[in-house]
């Protein structure tokens, strides 16, 4: 009798400890693929972003540039 019930408690932890295993290896695989979406994403608007900076520099290349007149300068007193 006592045998049977070291083996129900033996079985017990063994059943629990594999719920955790299993339930940190879900976890562990959900915060791996959410990373994996959010460095997709990072690379997606980087490369968006560095394709407009390009633009930006071709625009403001293809502009002619505009001179300020110059000030006439004081005479000191």
């Amino acid at each position: 009798m006592a045998d049977s019930n070291i083996m129900s408690k033996a079985q017990s932890r063994f059943q629990d400890l594999q719920k955790k295993t299993d339930d940190r290896n879900k976890a562990k695989a959900e915060y791996e693929l959410e990373a994996k979406a959010r460095n997709v994403k990072t690379a997606k608007l980087k490369a968006l972003r560095l394709a407009k900076e390009e633009a930006d520099r071709a625009a403001a290349a293809l502009l002619p540039v505009v001179e300020k007149p110059k000030r006439a300068s004081r005479a000191k007193a």
